[in-house]
């Protein structure tokens, strides 16, 4: 370029702390090995999924791959809810993302595509109180691995977005956002959330006034508001920071949450083939 002038000085990295610096190019995953993962440079910049991961596996013999995601990991209210998708090869329903890239209507539209279509799906509910009594991690990765075990199929191996399952003796490969990268994890990830986004929606209909129907449990400014005015309901987590020191009240005493209950998750567990699960 004309009358451009160049640095003199090398263009570097910015700075990093001691602690970035020893730990590299990762991210923290408790449910994974040694508590950390690579994270590579494409990893963000991918939106739309393709097989790539699945068609490596299928080369190496693994016939059915599923792909593993959760949804409501983070809200105040609610079950968090595991999906497991296994996907025929090479079909893919148009416009299939990350379920938290795409509208509601994407999402539905999808949801019927993929369960009319898939070889094999499951879903998982975890309750807020098992979600209180064995932490929101723990939860997760149960939810998760009932998902798996749901499958009518067995699955050959799995494809998780962060966390691997320790109890699940099955071949896993664990990939950072891999709901953008892998189609069966992000199929997954669009069941998962059409599922709870349905049952938050019967929530709102149980426990008016915490505008369940549209924040999903999350920790929307109308959500806290509804807890300030009404205090907490049966689906609340109350491990959860802002649950914690708040009070049930007197008005949802003899409601009933409907989430899956203890009983049944055990029944789910024992039930497990001991090659599936330890």
């Amino acid at each position: 370029m004309r009358n451009a002038r160049r640095s003199s000085s090398p263009i570097e990295d910015p700075a990093r702390t001691p602690t970035a610096a020893r730990r590299g190019s990762s991210v923290s995953a408790p449910g994974a090995v040694g508590g950390r993962l690579e994270l590579e440079a494409w990893h963000k910049a991918r939106l739309d999924p393709d097989f790539t991961e699945e068609r490596i596996l299928w080369s190496r013999g693994f016939r059915f791959v599923a792909g593993i995601d959760e949804v409501g990991r983070g809200c105040l209210a609610g079950p968090v809810t595991s999906a497991a998708v296994i996907l025929p090869p090479d079909w893919m329903p148009r416009g299939l993302r990350d379920s938290k890239l795409l509208k509601p209507e994407e999402r539905r539209r999808l949801d019927i595509e993929i369960r009319s279509h898939a070889l094999a799906w499951g879903i998982a509910f975890v309750s807020p109180e098992v979600i209180d009594r064995i932490n929101i991690l723990r939860a997760t990765l149960l939810a998760s691995t009932l998902a798996a075990a749901r499958l009518p199929i067995r699955p050959d191996a799995l494809l998780l977005d962060a966390v691997s399952l320790p109890e699940v003796r099955v071949h896993q490969r664990v990939l950072v956002s891999a709901d953008r990268l892998c189609a069966s994890v992000a199929a997954a990830s669009v069941i998962a959330k059409v599922a709870r986004d349905r049952l938050m929606e019967e929530y709102d209909d149980l426990y008016p006034g915490y505008d369940l129907a549209r924040n999903k449990g999350y920790a929307a400014p109308e959500h806290r508001a509804g807890i300030d005015t009404l205090g907490l309901c049966p689906i609340h987590r109350l491990s959860f920071a802002p649950c914690r020191d708040r009070q049930q009240m007197g008005l949802w005493q003899d409601a009933a949450a409907d989430a899956p209950s203890d009983p049944e998750e055990a029944d789910d567990l024992v039930g497990l083939e001991p090659e599936l699960v330890d």
